[in-house]
């Protein structure tokens, strides 16, 4: 037969020979095809631009997208290097054999393009079936009213094609890299070849602790303010790499330590156990280092997916914690007027009235440094050290709260949305007062849950009187060099803001008809619609949560794939030991049970360093989450209990179904 025909003959071979590898690392393929596709399918989606309120859901995938290329890239890179290691024997003999280097180039071109077609046109048929509840699930998640037309993107498919073929030619140079620069002699012995270990262990156990500690340490004193995703990006960086360094070099000198202590190391089963595991951490550490930080972003991308999902309605009212909240000058009377539209209104709808507000506003900003009481220019000084401060009048305090507090002339009530004022007195551009209270909350203000960030916190100082009012108006104009002093005194806002009681979804006719009447009133300023507000966060977080419960799948079957391919590799390397094992006069039993003990141990470190990385990291989880306005601690540390928990039972159960396939390979 032709040698060029025999070539993708042998390639097919191959790959059938080696299913117990190429079956799982197809399916990751197969997944990853339909991961793309997905994407890709629904950006492309024209219902996408035709929604309301859909624009922030597409960029959350388009960004999603982007990082998903990325994430692919990098880890079929990966598995299929891990393909090829196990094939060079194969490859090695095929070349003592007298097949010619370029012929064994020609017949990897053929593998590869043989899993290119069946990966990506399995994948597409897969997302092509489950596009439409894919878009169906997405729009629930973002709250957009549900279209279940059907379409069918071609120019999805193109990109998708484009793409993995980019992937795979990565895949198949990196594999002739490997392949044309090891003689066949090297090939025949490489694929039992252990990884090199790090000489100068010491050192990079220190260094390794050293990167690990100060990942941790800016994770827990991260700050929520413009620096907080480079300190984010900085933290994952040197834990990841302190990571590396401890499983590949701090393992191993911790097992050296044991072996030296002869009342540890010279007792039977401490014996081979101890002695495994070093045979196994100096081969392995390197996988087991990947396994931990799949498993950590796993854990991070649950979590944060969970948390965002039950604390959605949350962020939406701390953003708009009114239905509709119409501004007018100071002169306006709108508020005799509102009360009988309002329940003029109700009656028609069939809608409750839950609040209606009214109260006069000035919102100057300010500069306040950490440490000090006083509230100064905020000319020159840093984005993290300027605040909104909110002028507020007693009557109006009062009569939001259901209160009947009373204040002297130099006294205040001082509230803050973010971190407590913490000071008996305040200094606000030169003049003085007493704090007389730190009240827990004025409505409508919001008020992060955990009160630990400042980041876009605001101050409320409540006043006696009008005049105590004009006094702090004042002193900020002339500290700030307004020149209409008496224009600038009057340029405070009326506020005008109703809350409904009915369900969300049956209030936009009374609010669209209030929308009206409110802005056909005099000294009409603007008006902030909420139930628009409240749908658009639900739209970017639904669009976030959509790609946090595919990136979970994602994250979830690579560390999947690793396990398994660690225990193949391992399954093969211990046919040996398990022979002479048995050879000494250990019985099945004892060596089952001495692998078990030893596959246990080195398969949940991982899992321990993941849960360690993740509750270092929830502090700076809690400032991202803080970012996008969720603040309830409590509820981020629940639902991070709760998806550490599954994890540890889906790792759990990963390892009981990948470890079945070492102990059938270690029998033969």
């Amino acid at each position: 037969m032709n040698k060029m025909k025999l070539l993708p003959v042998m390639a097919f071979r191959g790959v059938r020979q080696n299913k117990l590898v190429y079956r799982p690392y197809l399916m990751a393929c197969f997944f990853s095809v339909f991961s793309y596709y997905l994407f890709s399918s629904l950006l492309h989606n024209d219902l996408m631009e035709r929604l309301p309120k859909a624009a922030y859901a597409w960029l959350m995938l388009n960004l999603g997208k982007g990082l998903l290329s990325i994430i692919l890239l990098l880890f079929l890179i990966y598995a299929g290097s891990f393909l090829q290691k196990r094939r060079r024997r194969e490859l090695g003999l095929y070349s003592l054999l007298g097949l010619e280097r370029k012929h064994i180039g020609i017949m990897l071109f053929w593998e590869n393009l043989g899993l290119y077609l069946v990966s990506v046109w399995a994948g597409i048929i897969l997302g092509f079936v489950l596009n439409k509840l894919m878009f169906l699930l997405l729009l629930r998640m973002s709250r957009l009213p549900v279209d279940v037309a059907f379409y069918f993107s071609m120019d999805a498919v193109i990109e998708t094609l484009r793409y993995f073929a980019a992937v795979f030619l990565c895949v198949y140079v990196k594999s002739l890299w490997n392949f044309y620069r090891m003689k066949p002699t090297e090939l025949l012995s490489e694929s039992r070849k252990r990884e090199k270990e790090l000489k100068r262990i010491g050192l990079w156990t220190a260094a390794g602790v050293i990167l690990l500690m100060c990942g941790y340490y800016i994770s827990v004193t991260s700050k929520l303010d413009s620096m907080i995703f480079t300190d984010f990006f900085l933290a994952v960086f040197l834990v990841v790499l302190g990571t590396y360094f401890l499983f590949t070099s701090g393992s191993v000198a911790f097992l050296r330590f044991l072996k030296k202590r002869k009342n540890i190391y010279y007792r039977p089963s401490n014996q081979v156990t101890i002695s495994g595991m070093l045979y196994r951490m100096k081969k392995n550490a390197a996988g087991l280092s990947n396994i931990c930080i799949f498993s950590t972003m796993l854990l991070i991308t649950l979590t944060c997916t969970v948390t965002l999902w039950t604390g959605m309605d949350q962020i939406a009212y701390y953003d708009y914690p009114y239905d509709m909240e119409a501004s007018y000058s100071e002169s306006s009377d709108v508020m005799e007027k509102a009360r009988e539209k309002a329940a003029e209104l109700s009656e028609k709808h069939g809608q409750g009235v839950g609040r209606l507000d009214d109260y006069y506003v000035m919102v100057l900003n300010c500069g306040k440094s950490e440490g000090s009481n006083a509230f100064v220019s905020a000319a020159g000084m840093e984005f993290a050290d300027q605040f909104a401060v909110t002028l507020l009048l007693l009557d109006d305090y009062n009569r939001l709260e259901g209160q009947s507090k009373s204040l002297e002339e130099d006294e205040v009530l001082l509230y803050s949305t973010g971190s407590s004022f913490g000071y008996d007195s305040v200094n606000f551009m030169g003049v003085e007062a007493s704090v007389r209270e730190e009240p827990e909350r004025i409505y409508p203000f919001p008020q992060a849950k955990n009160r630990m960030f400042n980041f876009t916190a605001q101050y409320v100082i409540v006043v006696k009187d009008r005049q105590v009012f004009d006094r702090f108006v004042s002193a900020w104009a002339v500290t700030n060099g307004v020149t209409d002093l008496e224009g600038f005194l009057h340029s405070g806002e009326r506020r005008l803001g109703i809350l409904l009681d009915g369900k969300e979804t049956e209030r936009d006719a009374f609010i669209e008809e209030w929308s009206v009447w409110c802005q056909g009133q005099q000294d009409f300023l603007r008006i902030d619609n909420g139930l628009d507000g409240r749908d658009e966060d639900r739209s970017m977080n639904g669009g976030l949560l959509f790609i946090g419960m595919v990136f979970g799948l994602l994250f979830f079957m690579c560390l999947l794939l690793i396990m398994y391919f660690k225990q193949v590799s391992e399954g093969y390397e211990d046919q040996d030991s398990f022979g002479i094992m048995r050879k000494v006069g250990m019985s099945d039993a004892e060596i089952r049970a001495t692998i078990r003990r030893q596959i246990l141990l080195v398969f949940f470190l991982p899992l321990a360093g993941a849960l360690l990385h993740t509750a270092a990291g929830l502090v700076m989880v809690n400032g991202l989450l803080a970012a996008l306005r969720f603040f309830d601690t409590g509820l981020l540390i629940r639902c991070c209990v709760g998806v550490a928990a599954v994890v540890a039972l889906l790792y759990g159960g990963s390892y009981v179904m990948t470890a079945g396939t070492y102990y059938r390979i270690v029998r033969k």
